[in-house]
């Protein structure tokens, strides 16, 4: 190989390495209070660490780490100076008007993450800096800090409609940031928005993965778009969960695995947790780069 041939291949692998796609499949999100967020102590895992229980505990878990049990969490837990870059705004679309919560750059960013409530819940839910232990202040500030944005909508049902509204705000941001991997994290019976979207196909092809917090199952995933590109999947769950029992989500997951032994999945089970233990206790940052590891 010549001297000149040398140089010049050198120099197109150094600018395919700095090209936006590159970039985008290496992005990784920095810490932000890692030590107080990280998993207390594993139980025990299987299938290769995708599947882990992991040790959690009221009296520790809530009451030593909240001021107010469940109300307001200890003043180290969270950075309230992110509040500067979070707007409440409204989406005019053809589905409806949505009002959310938006955290970080509107455009030009190169990861967004939704958070969707589950029943009783609204676009606050997920931008309370002091409930939930502090893990929504958390997701804002790495969002914030990594050139992303975090969208909490409000949506005016599980069904199609919110499907549609949903799927609207993603399209809107996801034109402004064409080059951002997208995550839907969803709470509860958000989930059944979760499914909804993965089956479209607008967003069955465009979301890069999928949060199951305290949720539910759906069959339909399988013949999904979203299933056919791969697209990782995150499930967490308290093992004391009285409104979707963890059997059958535990049970869910493994079928995924059984259709694929490589599909890009991961179960979280928080021993005597129960049905909001997830959205407390799920490390963002670890299950985020995970994601943005696998993501198609």
């Amino acid at each position: 190989m010549s001297i000149r041939c040398q140089i010049f291949c050198a120099f197109a692998v150094a600018t395919a390495l700095l090209s936006p796609a590159a970039q985008s499949q290496t992005l990784s999100l920095k810490p932000f209070k890692d030590d107080l967020f990280a998993y207390p102590a594993t139980l025990s895992s299987d299938t290769n660490g995708a599947y882990t229980v992991i040790d959690y505990r009221e009296m520790r878990d809530i009451n030593q780490r909240d001021q107010v049990p469940e109300r307001r969490v200890n003043a180290q837990y969270t950075d309230i100076g992110v509040r500067k870059m979070q707007q409440d705004l409204l989406l005019k679309t053809d589905a409806g008007d949505v009002r959310h919560v938006a955290v970080g750059k509107t455009e030009g960013a190169g990861i967004i993450v939704l958070y969707l409530h589950g029943q009783g819940g609204s676009r606050k839910q997920g931008v309370d800096d002091f409930t939930f232990g502090g893990n929504f202040n958390r997701l804002k500030n790495l969002m914030a800090s990594n050139g992303g944005l975090y969208l909490s909508p409000d949506f005016p049902d599980f069904g199609d409609t919110g499907a549609a509204q949903v799927a609207a705000l993603i399209g809107h941001y996801a034109e402004q940031s064409p080059g951002a991997k997208i995550f839907v994290a969803c709470g509860s019976m958000g989930g059944a928005l979760c499914w909804k979207l993965a089956a479209r196909k607008d967003t069955g092809g465009r979301i890069n993965g999928l949060l199951l917090l305290g949720s539910l199952w759906d069959e339909s995933f399988f013949t999904s778009p979203a299933f056919k590109r791969r697209v990782p999947v995150f499930f967490g769950q308290g093992s004391h969960d009285v409104v979707y029992p963890v059997a059958k989500q535990e049970a869910f997951f493994r079928s995924i695995l059984t259709k694929s032994k490589t599909y890009p999945t991961r179960f979280v089970r928080f021993e005597t947790g129960t049905h909001g233990t997830p959205i407390r206790m799920t490390d963002w940052r670890g299950t985020l780069n995970w994601m943005l590891s696998k993501a198609p």
